[in-house]
């Protein structure tokens, strides 16, 4: 007899035993009363056919699931120690929460990263550090085009909807954003009430499901578009191409989480997923594109208009670079997600295996615009896994204007990692759209918090940078970065990512050897 048959009979047995112990001896009765739940719960078991874990262990094969529901949260507490979770590390978890508290936020004794594993990385101070010129860096976006320029700052709240967040985390957020002086990007959600309450600086995203500038067949209105893009607190406009997340996939919004107000600020039907189309229909080409983005620059008065995506194909994206070349149109900024994901949920094939990871993508983006003379011509974002001003300085020396974070700034809400975003069961009341939940998260205290993050994390971006003998971020160059690739074999970032020569791709007698076939497929006409 195998040790299944053991549960089995101890569940209709040991009842029955104590039954016929209590004829004999009353006193004993008491323990029948809870041995007969737990052999209810023993033959429900038995005769479930869903899990043959408790057909075959009836009750106590339930702890197995009940272990397993609690497994992320003992991992987190008592397993991974402070450099080893995932995705996001203790140490920098613990780093964002005490910035934004205004806590102390040094570290004694030393660090704990292994300095000498490959991968490790740093920048070199100078014997000559100076004060920066400023503590408070401002990136201007469309200077040269747009009636209304934009002048921003350097670290930035990245795409999250309304929806996918609560209403007391968008208010949170921008309140913040005002408070701290930065921007907040809304997301492809759709301009909502809670992001205007607090008039803090809005980077108004527009998905390919064009929520808050859509008709009833799910198209782009220009009116629309018009009356939301003229508002005071809408800055900048940004059109998604894809995301980090599900690259090439859409967005998706859990019919568990779109409410009926969440229905009429997106133009969308109740009792279904809200997905996002994988790519756009007001535009098919490369040209089409930035001629998209003429259109949303005038129809918004002036404001700077760019495009944001996780680079897949290289042919693609050069292929707008040849229909920048050739039609003179220019986006004012492109903002560069990474394939590693972020906030939004994905099918877990798209978070894992696809779209280039954010440093490769961002290197190439910057030198296909060196290589076809226009990198000064438009800003660049990078967007991506932001938690302490290395991480920013990092994405800077290849190339980044400015950054956007978003985990980084749910952390300074209180995000906790619990990695339940998409299940509407977010313990800290960020990603739901239950209002118990949502009502719990208290928006002056957090908004607070996330202006606090901030300013320590810039603050500290330009302490780098005085310590390295520089007085602005426009100094930062790649050789700056040093990253340990196995044992004493150290490179700077410029020896990792060698820089493309200006101008090289317009010429067929100079594009470098790794580009020509790329640049020869790219197509402004098709993607």
């Amino acid at each position: 007899m195998t040790v299944r048959y053991y549960f089995q009979i101890l569940v209709v047995v040991v009842p029955l035993v104590v039954l016929l112990l209590s004829l004999l001896w009353p006193p004993i009765a008491w323990l029948f009363v809870l041995l007969v739940p737990i052999a209810l719960i023993g033959v429900q078991d038995l005769l479930q056919t869903k899990q043959t874990i408790r057909r075959l262990y009836p009750v106590i094969g339930r702890f197995r699931y009940m272990f397993e529901a609690v497994r992320p949260e003992i991992q987190q507490y008592f397993v991974e120690s402070d450099t080893s979770g995932k995705p996001i590390a203790r140490e920098f978890r613990s780093l964002v929460y005490q910035r934004a508290k205004g806590a102390r936020d040094t570290r004694p004794f030393g660090t704990i990263f292994d300095v000498n594993r490959p991968g490790y990385e740093w920048i070199n101070h100078s014997m000559a550090p100076v004060h920066p010129s400023t503590t408070d860096p401002r990136v201007l976006f469309g200077e040269d085009r747009c009636a209304k320029p934009y002048l921003g700052s350097v670290f930035n709240i990245s795409a999250m909807s309304y929806g996918a967040l609560s209403n007391s985390a968008i208010r949170a957020l921008n309140k913040g954003a005002k408070l701290g002086g930065f921007s907040h990007n809304t997301g492809e959600g759709s301009l909502s009430p809670y992001h205007l309450e607090a008039q803090g600086d809005i980077v108004w995203q527009i998905g390919t499901g064009y929520f808050g500038c859509r008709n009833e067949e799910g198209n782009f209105n220009e009116k629309l578009f018009a009356t939301n893009a003229a508002k005071e607190s809408v800055k900048m406009i940004e059109i998604k191409l894809s995301q980090g997340a599900k690259p090439g996939h859409g967005g998706i919004l859990p019919a568990a989480k779109l409410t009926a107000e969440i229905a009429e600020i997106r133009g969308v039907p109740m009792g279904k997923d809200v997905v996002s189309p994988a790519g756009h229909t007001a535009f098919s080409t490369p040209q089409g594109l930035l001629e998209f983005v003429t259109k949303l620059r005038e129809l918004s008065g002036g404001k700077p208009v760019g495009f944001k995506l996780c680079i897949g194909r290289r042919d693609q994206f050069l292929g707008i670079c040849k229909a920048m070349l050739e039609t003179g149109m220019m986006p004012d900024f492109i903002t560069v997600d990474g394939g590693e994901g972020g906030t939004g949920a994905a099918p877990t094939e798209m978070t894992n295996s696809v779209g280039t990871p954010l440093r490769d993508g961002l290197v190439f983006v910057n030198q296909a615009l060196i290589g076809i003379g226009l990198r000064d011509k438009t800003r660049l974002i990078a967007s991506g896994k932001m938690l302490s001003a290395f991480h920013i300085l990092r994405m800077i020396a290849l190339g980044a204007d400015a950054a956007n974070s978003a985990r980084g700034m749910m952390m300074a809400l209180g995000c906790i990692q619990a990695r339940s975003c998409n299940t509407d069961h977010c313990p800290t009341g960020i990603a739901t759209t239950n209002p118990v939940r949502a009502k719990a998260l208290v928006v002056s205290d957090k908004a607070t918090r996330v202006a606090s993050f901030h300013k320590g994390t810039v603050h500290n971006l330009m302490e780098l940078i005085g310590v390295a003998g520089m007085e602005s971020l426009e100094e930062l160059e790649p050789w700056h970065i040093n990253r340990r690739i196995q044992g004493t074999d150290i490179k700077t970032y410029a020896q990792l990512y060698p820089q493309i020569t200006a101008d090289c791709l317009l010429d067929e007698s100079t594009i470098p050897e790794d580009w020509r076939d790329d640049w020869s497929r790219a197509n402004s006409q098709r993607f």
